[in-house]
């Protein structure tokens, strides 16, 4: 009877360890951060009715998204996060079928201080880049005044963004 005991509670230990983990290595994003990311899909590329398909590569934390019309492909959609001064921030890069940039946008920005890095003004030097730019701050893209930091995270990023997509094309993932 004791080993039989021992047994279940094993299993147990074993079954609340698996949900445990698997709490904390979900895939799901916050619906408020998927309610931004597709807000931002519809005002880019002005449509209302899309899928957004998760694509299955292996991106870290990041996420990779197909933008579907009727089956047909309109773009992708980047979603990750960077780091700001004391943060993060969530972004996410919008790419036309050809993989050239059509909008960059931050979604969520948790900070005070670096908010400029948000203004469309700003973010519209990413439009038209591909994966043979290389993006340097204060170079190709022009310094915030006061998001420093922010701004360098985002150039960064968007730098990484493309490295990404340029081994995904060369894999066949895209």
């Amino acid at each position: 009877m004791k080993k039989a005991n021992k047994y279940n509670f094993q299993n147990w230990v074993v079954l609340c360890m698996a949900f445990f983990f698997l709490a904390f290595t979900s895939d799901k994003i916050s619906p408020r951060l998927q309610q931004k990311l597709e807000s931002a899909v519809q005002t880019t590329f002005e449509v209302e009715d899309f899928e957004l398909q998760p694509m299955n590569v292996d991106l870290g934390e990041d996420s990779l998204f197909k933008i579907l019309l009727q089956n047909e492909i309109l773009g992708y959609a980047y979603l990750g996060k960077a780091p700001s001064m004391k943060d993060i921030f969530d972004y996410v890069v919008l790419f036309n079928p050809d993989l050239s940039v059509k909008k960059t946008k931050v979604l969520i920005y948790r900070e005070n201080h670096g908010r400029q890095i948000g203004s469309q003004r700003w973010l519209k030097q990413f439009i038209g880049k591909t994966s043979e730019n290389s993006l340097e701050y204060g170079t190709d893209i022009d310094a915030i005044s006061g998001a420093t930091i922010s701004a360098k995270s985002m150039t960064k990023a968007v730098n990484g963004v493309l490295e990404k997509m340029k081994l995904l094309q060369a894999n066949n993932n895209i």
